[in-house]
Formats: structure tokens, C-alpha cells, sequence
């Protein structure tokens, strides 16, 4: 066994001497005494304790914390706020400016507005900024005002032409004209206002005003590229419209025509037509012309068979005027929930109602432009409406009609 070495060992505190305790006590003390008091403090903290005081540090910050924990001010996150406002309008201005154009290049184009907004603010003395005669321990530096001036103008302009480009972006077109016209305030070359200028006209559809703008652009550099692109597409635009609106008026007029074609049309054979105030709904059926240019060909008219005694129709979307109902009944009948039979075309009598509020019998073999034209019956709302019923019932059918009508 090798022999133990008696300068190495375990140091037992409870078996030391009390000289020993004394001395590790002492040490404990300095070492204590060596942490700085905030982090003394953190030793007394849990996790997420210390990694809510850490989100105060603006370095650390994962959410925006203002507060310093006790209800007071954040002091770091005030300080390095109030460095954003350090020096001339022009200084604060242009970060702003260049912090809106990081954000742009990333297309964040609601966070490089509000830069670009401050940046004006600050120009137009909207916000404090820290000048030299605010601390007299600082040295006070002499401007060129009118440099300084031409300065804050340049500024102004680009921090207005960009801010017009994120309206533009987030198809905030009003205010995109607006930020445009006070850029070119300050300087009418300015070619990219122009073009954003005409790029919301565009969206809006004010043609006039794009192409006007593309050519106010335009006469301080002909060649520009993106400008006469633009005024290439406003000019398609434009003539597309032209196209549809041209197309609307035709599509108008000849519906104009065709009407008053059909008007001529039915009037010349005498029938008479009503509109109320409900029509009835009848998809594409109405009445038509076969040629609706020409009033003397075929009028066709929509036709609604009634079979009142069983609350049963029949819709039929075209039947010429020199058709006959009982051409029609002929395919027809029989009809289906008919179970007596009652519904064949030699054992049914047809109806019309009067303008007057009677009836009419219609011949099932007389062409329907007789019944219409005979000047006792109307249409009603475009459709013409036959009642169809048992011959051995039709008395006792209009019994019932007259009574509903008064008649008795």
C-alpha cells in the first residue's frame, strides 16, 4: 500500500478544529462580500423571475416592456429611445429615413411608414429633438442654415416619396397621392413620385389623372423606362374600358330597339299587356320575337296551364301565336296524379280571364294570337294563363270562380 501523503486530505468542517470553522467562515464571507449586490439579489430570484428582469434589458427584450418592475420608467429602454432624438432635425430625420428603407428593403411596409412618418415629424418640429443649446456643457457647433435647410428638404422629400411607396404597397391609394403631391412640392422632378403617383391612379381607375401623371414625369426624362412601361399599361387599360363601355351602351340600345320592336309588335296585333307590381318569377321566359329586330316575324309567349280543381300547373316557356293550346295539351295530358282519368284532351274545356275579371272559353284548336287578340283578355306580367277543366266539372268550376270574384 502506498503511503498517504500528509499535506493532501478532505477538509470536514464539523471535525475541524474551531480555528479551521472560524477560517472557512471568514471565507465564505469575503467571497459574499465579492458579488455584487444585483447579484446577490438574482441568487435570491427563480427562473422566471430572472428572465422577466432580463426582458427589461433592452438587449434581452423579447415584448416591450416600459416599466422597470416597480412601476416606474424603464430607464435603458428611455435612454436609447431619447438617442433616436439626438442631434439636428436633419440627423433625426435621416435615421428615421434609413431605418424605414431597412424595413422596406424587407417589404414591412407598415413599420417603414411609421419611420418615414417620424422622420417628417421631426423635420416639421412635430417632435423634440435634443439640440446643443438644450445642455450648456455641450459644445455649440455653428450650421449653415441655408445647407442645413436644402438638407432637411432633400430629406423631407425622399422620407414623403417612400412613405407614398408603402401606401402604395398597402393600397392606401388616397393617402399615396397625397404624400406624392407634397414631395413634388418640394421638388416636381422628382420622377418617383410621378410614377407612384400614377400607380394609384391607375388602381383607382382615374385614368386621366395616371396618364397626366406619367406625362408630367415624362417631360423631365423621356426615356425613362418604368414611366413609359406604366404609360403603355395605363393606355390598355384605358382602351379596354373604352372597349366595355362601348359594348354597354350597344348591349343598351339594342335592347332599347328590340323592346320598342315588340311594343310595335304586339300592338299591331291588337293584344293588350299589363304589368303590375309583383311579377312572377320566370328565369329567361318572356315574350319575344323570333326575330327581335323584325316586328313581323313570330311573337312567342310564355304559357302557364292551371288545372284549378287540383292546385296542379303546367309551365310552357314558348308557344308561337299561331300555335294552339290544344297542340300543346296533346303532349300534355294524360296527366300523371290525374286518377280518374278526368284530364284527356277531348274531355277538358280551356279558359281565359277577361280584363274585366270574367272568362272566356278558348277554342283548343283556334290559334292562341285569336284568344289574345280578341280585345276582351289581357297579359298579365309577360305570361299568358289558360285554366283548364273536366268538361263535367266546368260548371261547377265557374260557379265557384264567379263567387270568388264577386260575380254573385
Amino acid at each position: 500500500m502506498s503511503q498517504e501523503n500528509p499535506n493532501i486530505g478532505n477538509l470536514s468542517l464539523n471535525n475541524a478544529p474551531a480555528s479551521q470553522n472560524e477560517a472557512a467562515d471568514q471565507f465564505v464571507e469575503s467571497v459574499s462580500a465579492a458579488i455584487p449586490p444585483g447579484m446577490q439579489r438574482n441568487q435570491q430570484m427563480s427562473a422566471d423571475e430572472i428572465l422577466k428582469e432580463m426582458n427589461r434589458v433592452p438587449l434581452f427584450m423579447t415584448s416591450l416592456d416600459e416599466t422597470d418592475g416597480d412601476g416606474g420608467d424603464n430607464t435603458m429602454l428611455e435612454a436609447i429611445k431619447a438617442l433616436a432624438y439626438e442631434g439636428t432635425k436633419a440627423e433625426v430625420a435621416e435615421n428615421f429615413r434609413q431605418q424605414g428603407n431597412e424595413a422596406a428593403r424587407e417589404k414591412l411596409w407598415k413599420d417603414a411608414r411609421e419611420f418615414y412618418t417620424k422622420g417628417i415629424q421631426a423635420l416639421r418640429g412635430q417632435v423634440k429633438t435634443t439640440e446643443a443649446e438644450d445642455d450648456p456643457s455641450l459644445k455649440v457647433v455653428e450650421l449653415d442654415e441655408e445647407a442645413e435647410t436644402k438638407k432637411e428638404r432633400s430629406i423631407e422629400e425622399a422620407c414623403l416619396s417612400n412613405r407614398a411607396l408603402c401606401n402604395l404597397e398597402m393600397k392606401n391609394y388616397g393617402s399615396c397621392n397625397r404624400d406624392c403631391a407634397a414631395a413634388l412640392s418640394i421638388n416636381p422632378r422628382n420622377l418617383k413620385a410621378w410614377y407612384r403617383a400614377a400607380s394609384a391612379c391607375l388602381a383607382l381607375d382615374k385614368l386621366p389623372e395616371a396618364l397626366d401623371a406619367c406625362a408630367s414625369g415624362l417631360q423631365f426624362d423621356a426615356s425613362n423606362a418604368a414611366l413609359r412601361s406604366l404609360q403603355t399599361s395605363i393606355e390598355a387599360r384605358r382602351d379596354h374600358l373604352a372597349g366595355v363601355e362601348a359594348s354597354r351602351r350597344e348591349r343598351e340600345e339594342r335592347v332599347r330597339s328590340e323592346a320598342a320592336t315588340l311594343k310595335k309588335a304586339l300592338r299591331e296585333r291588337g293584344v293588350v299587356v299589363r304589368e303590375t307590381a309583383s311579377p312572377p318569377e320566370m328565369e329567361d321566359a318572356r315574350i319575344q320575337l323570333e326575330d327581335p329586330s323584325e316586328a313581323g316575324s313570330e311573337v312567342r309567349f310564355p304559357v302557364l296551364f292551371l288545372y284549378p280543381l287540383h292546385a296542379q300547373t303546367d309551365f310552357i316557356k314558348a308557344v308561337g301565336e299561331a300555335e294552339s293550346v290544344g297542340q300543346h295539351l296533346e303532349y300534355i295530358l294524360p296527366l300523371p296524379w290525374d286518377e280518374k282519368g278526368e284530364y284527356r284532351v277531348e274531355d277538358v274545356e280551356c279558359y281565359m280571364e277577361t280584363s274585366s275579371g270574367g272568362l272566356i272559353k278558348v277554342g283548343k284548336k283556334l290559334p292562341l294570337i285569336k284568344s289574345l287578340a280578341s280585345g276582351k283578355v289581357e297579359v298579365v306580367d309577360g305570361l299568358v294563363r289558360v285554366f283548364v277543366v273536366p268538361k263535367a266539372r266546368a260548371a261547377e268550376w265557374i260557379e265557384e270562380f264567379k263567387k270568388r270574384r264577386g260575380k254573385q
